[in-house]
């Protein structure tokens, strides 16, 4: 895979930021509301443990709000600017977006959050694909 081994790919795939080879995430789709946001406690291959400390995914709430502006931003621009439709119009598309996007803007910032602290490390990669 290209982009592997990069936070990148780490952040759009919700896998492990320290091996990049197992989710996150219990469920795999973010449209399940009730898991939306259920993590394991480690990784099943390197044994990395997800929170750091304590309440650590709190922080990602100040992430999750500059998400959600950029994902306001792009709807405002293609329905007002691009399509030419009304500011009413272009408002009730951004609630609309934020609204059907919410649960992947949450994970999302999760993701980036994680990463922004962990590191990957290739020799925990690899060392799964040596046993």
């Amino acid at each position: 895979m290209m982009f592997q081994g990069t936070k990148i790919y780490s952040i759009f795939t919700g896998t492990c930021p320290k091996c990049q080879q197992e989710s996150m995430y219990k469920t795999s789709n973010p449209y399940v509301l009730r898991d939306v946001l259920t993590m394991y406690s480690h990784c099943a291959h390197c044994k990395f443990r997800y929170r750091l400390e304590p309440a650590f995914f709190y922080g990602s709430m100040y992430v999750s709000y500059g998400v959600g502006v950029a994902f306001a931003t792009a709807a405002f621009v293609i329905t007002h600017l691009f399509l030419g439709l009304t500011l009413t119009a272009a408002f009730i598309a951004i609630v609309i977006t934020l609204i059907a996007f919410g649960p992947i803007i949450m994970r999302l910032s999760r993701n980036i959050w994680i990463n922004m602290f962990v590191n990957y490390n290739k020799e925990l990669a690899e060392k799964g694909k040596q046993d």
